[in-house]
């Protein structure tokens, strides 16, 4: 890797919590220089604008992110233990996030919504992604004769998500991750009870 891009990685290692704590409007220019020790002219050297930065910043996050999901869901084979891995997923993401300031994708939609489409595009796109997992694992389970026939893919998807992500708000907003163990136990209760 060359000095360019080492800076350029640098870059993004360094704002990419800012604006994950901090949001994409509440991170100033002097913010961005004072956490990576460079002028205006060493920072827009390697991104044109602050929008790129941020849109590449929350790319940063969000493979940090999707490098976890993919780690607890390696050695797993059955639709049961991939469900429960990510649960334990979001337990870990509540507990000791690879990110400082939570989920980037929950931050970033609540932050973006209408003030910043691209940001808010690259937030959906990130969903899609973590949806398309989930929905692939239940798909296959029931496939596989792993899950009941008949479950309704989307809606299990859909509330497993937003249960999982407001567990993440919740223990963020309290400084109190038994939000998410809590929503971890329940939701484990459900897949048993009426997936298995």
């Amino acid at each position: 890797m060359g000095k360019g891009e080492q800076t350029r990685a640098m870059i993004l290692a360094q704002v990419a919590p800012l604006f994950n704590q901090q949001g994409y409007a509440g991170s100033s220019l002097s913010d961005i220089m004072r956490q990576t020790g460079l002028e205006k002219g060493g920072i827009y050297n390697h991104f044109q604008s602050k929008e790129q930065l941020a849109l590449q910043a929350f790319d940063y996050s969000f493979a940090l992110l999707d490098q976890r999901i993919r780690a607890v869901l390696a050695d797993k084979r059955h639709a049961l233990e991939r469900l429960s891995a990510l649960l334990i997923y979001f337990q870990d993401l509540a507990d000791d996030p690879p990110i400082p300031g939570g989920c980037p994708i929950l931050n970033t939609a609540i932050e973006s919504d209408d003030a910043e489409p691209a940001l808010r595009d690259r937030a959906r796109t990130a969903m899609d992604q973590l949806r398309s997992t989930f929905r692939r694992i239940i798909s296959k389970g029931i496939e596989r004769g792993e899950l009941r026939p008949g479950i309704d893919v989307e809606t299990w998807t859909s509330t497993m998500i937003a249960a999982l992500e407001g567990a993440v708000m919740l223990s963020r907003l309290y400084q109190d991750t038994s939000h998410m163990s809590r929503t971890v136990a329940y939701l484990r209760h459900c897949i048993e009870r009426d997936l298995a």
